[in-house]
């Protein structure tokens, strides 16, 4: 796959890693890199990429309903209440991603989520504080030119890790900060790179 910005048949120019798929230059399009700030919705991204590792993005994006119907919406309180009988139910879940570490880990670290906001700071303002609020905005023309992760994605990890949250290394780390918005990792020539800085994320309604 080329590492350069791509032009597309509608005529915008998109980073490459989405090829042609529909579903995935969506998630390029409206959602990768647009700032989020929603608590639930940032556990909930963290999560997921704890899943993906060792697999593609897309695989985990395909699944990503029947994550959320399987992990309650990924509600935190819900999450945490979680015993082995449930634990057994989501190994035996064909629509997820059946890794029983990674499943006692979203325990863990929703057990970790909630301490965080019953005594402060709460969790978004604890990630996004790392980068003062505001987006990091890099200017990357290649994809072989972004990072793994970075000094601050090490930072962000090691604290993670001392509250309790499980899966969060530093490449984890830093593709969560890519897909949350609190790096802008569009290439300079994506038509993306200098709008998905100006908005913010609209908090999803939750499953019915």
């Amino acid at each position: 796959m080329s590492r350069s910005p791509r032009l597309h048949p509608d005529g915008k120019t998109r980073c490459p890693w989405p090829g042609e798929d529909p579903f995935y230059v969506a998630y390029h399009d409206d959602e990768w890199g647009v700032p989020d700030y929603d608590d639930r919705a940032l556990y909930e991204k963290l999560i997921l990429d704890g899943f993906q590792a060792g697999l593609s993005w897309i695989t985990i994006l395909r699944k990503r309903d029947n994550f959320r119907r399987a992990f309650d919406d990924f509600e935190p309180a819900k999450i945490a209440r979680y015993n082995e009988k449930k634990v057994h139910a989501l190994m035996s879940d064909v629509g997820i991603v059946r890794n029983r570490a990674k499943i006692e880990g979203t325990v863990a670290s929703a057990k970790a989520y909630l301490k965080i906001m019953d005594d402060g700071p709460g969790f978004s303002k604890l990630l996004w504080d790392f980068v003062d609020g505001q987006p990091k905005v890099n200017r990357f023309k290649t994809t072989a030119s972004v990072p793994a992760s970075t000094p601050l994605s090490v930072k962000i990890s090691k604290d993670l890790s001392q509250r309790g949250f499980k899966f969060v290394g530093p490449t984890i780390v830093y593709a969560f900060m890519q897909a949350t918005g609190m790096v802008n990792d569009h290439l300079v020539d994506c038509f993306c790179h200098d709008s998905c800085g100006k908005s913010r994320r609209t908090p999803r309604l939750k499953l019915e």
